[in-house]
């Protein structure tokens, strides 16, 4: 295309008033919002120029073909960017993928809630207003034997507020092998700045006894604090102090004993084959003051910090200025409520919860789920290589970080396309499917897939490999 060319060619291009009018905007006005629609035909009409201006399109760019890219744009605009995924990745609480697996039940019962008004903050028996962590604070003290509770937006909140509430300008003693950092690189001696308090630290990394804490109290000493290293571990020539020895010398010098359990295990864990984590309420049976922990880890429900303990401590830090910056809204309470109610029951929420049902199916079950996909495979994508392997899947989320769970996986392949390419056009299928890869295969884990699921990952992959549309 000579210069001469392209003036006459961009003179071509359909306005954006023409294409207003057209029969296919007309049905996006039924759905979508018409600044919306605008804005897509601008950029539409705008790529168009820049292709003409490039040497492309010398024939010119038909309406029909603005308004297709204009489509696009306007699916891109207002579908929702958090939506439905398949998590393939053997990481039962995937962070990218929102952690936890609500309950289904949990869910539906919600849905009344949801399309209409609830009692979140008042009192039914009276018409009062009332505090709204007090809703899950029932359960949760019945759960884990504390005298109260309450609820903040995550553990690094409750860890703030505790903090700030028991021991602002005053210092708080932390053995160094426990000063941890959390995911996005927040660490707790930076938690503790923010809140007030003044961190001392004690011990070695590998090793603190009962005389460190005993030497660094002082007289501006307001609490011991134990942090449970629940997304790591250290092994070998270790030590620490029994949570039980640590608070009787707190109480003895009249200190409050904080104990941080990060991912926190309402129940006894060994009974759905995982190691054992100590549990909240031994915690507070050891005589910790305040103990927080995690909503969306080992519970399983909305992203949540809990803190229990004693009444006279609570109700402080519920008065605190801090807490209605760090309050939950009334979705991550009904969330986190009902899928409490599930603890009542080990085998209820072996069956109801999804974390531990995946946790607890067994690998054969897993083995005929695999079993399944290559079949369908075998039919809908013959041209995909797949195998069916042994692997290892994990809980996630820094929960119980060294400890493997057997499973089985499928491995596929495409010819012509990388692990790479492929896992990338599984997600952005309208599945949206996620896997891991190893050895330049794309890997599916089984224990993190349901039976329903199966289906939807065949036809995925049969969609990739007969080379659909991709973005």
């Amino acid at each position: 295309m000579n210069a001469n060319e392209k003036p006459e060619l961009l003179k071509q291009l359909p306005s954006i008033t023409v294409l207003l009018k057209s029969q296919e905007v007309e049905r996006w006005q039924k759905v979508h919002p018409p600044a919306v629609i605008t804005e897509c035909i601008r950029r539409a009409v705008d790529l168009a120029r820049q292709q003409v201006l490039a040497g492309a399109g010398q024939e010119g760019i038909a309406a029909e073909t603005i308004l297709a890219q204009a489509e696009s744009l306007l699916r891109q605009a207002t579908t929702p960017r958090v939506r439905h995924a398949i998590n393939a990745t053997g990481i039962i609480l995937h962070t990218g993928l929102g952690r936890a697996v609500f309950p289904e039940a949990v869910v539906d019962s919600m849905l009344a809630e949801m399309k209409g008004c609830c009692t979140l903050a008042v009192d039914v028996a009276t018409g009062e207003r009332a505090e709204r962590d007090e809703l899950v604070e029932a359960i949760l003290t019945e759960l884990t034997g504390a005298e109260a509770a309450t609820v903040v937006n995550n553990n690094a909140a409750a860890t703030m507020l505790v903090l700030a509430g028991v021991a602002a300008g005053r210092e708080v003693i932390v053995s160094r092998g426990q000063l941890i950092e959390i995911g996005g690189s927040f660490r707790l001696p930076e938690v503790m700045a923010q809140s007030g308090a003044r961190l001392v630290e004690v011990g070695a990394t590998n090793r603190t006894h009962l005389k460190d804490y005993q030497k660094a109290i002082t007289e501006n000493t307001a609490a011991l604090m134990r942090v449970h290293p629940s997304n790591y571990r250290v092994v070998g020539f270790t030590s620490e102090v029994p949570l039980p020895a640590m608070a009787e010398l707190a109480h003895s010098r009249g200190l409050v004993m904080i104990d941080d359990l990060g991912a926190g295990a309402l129940l006894d864990l060994t009974q759905f084959g995982l190691p054992a984590e100590p549990t909240v309420r031994e915690s507070i049976e050891a005589g910790a003051d305040l103990v927080l922990f995690s909503g969306d880890k080992l519970i399983g429900a909305a992203q949540a910090g809990i803190i229990v303990g004693k009444k006279v401590l609570v109700d402080r830090l519920r008065k605190h200025p801090l807490m209605r910056a760090v309050r939950v809204d009334k979705t991550c309470l009904m969330v986190l409520e009902r899928t409490l109610h599930l603890f009542r029951d080990p085998a209820r929420l072996r069956r109801e919860h999804p974390t531990y049902r995946m946790v607890s199916t067994p690998l054969e079950t897993l083995r005929t789920r695999g079993a399944e996909l290559l079949r369908l495979l075998a039919a809908a994508a013959p041209q995909a290589k797949a195998e069916l392997g042994e692997s290892s899947a994990y809980l996630g989320s820094g929960s119980l970080p060294t400890e493997a769970l057997p499973s089985m996986e499928v491995k596929v392949s495409l010819p012509g396309l990388s692990a790479d390419e492929l896992s990338r056009r599984l997600r952005m299928d309208e599945a949206c499917i996620f896997g891991r890869i190893a050895d330049d295969l794309v890997r599916l884990d089984m224990r993190t897939v349901t039976d329903e699921q199966v289906p939807t990952l065949s036809e995925a992959l049969a969609r990739v490999a007969d080379g659909g549309k991709q973005p």
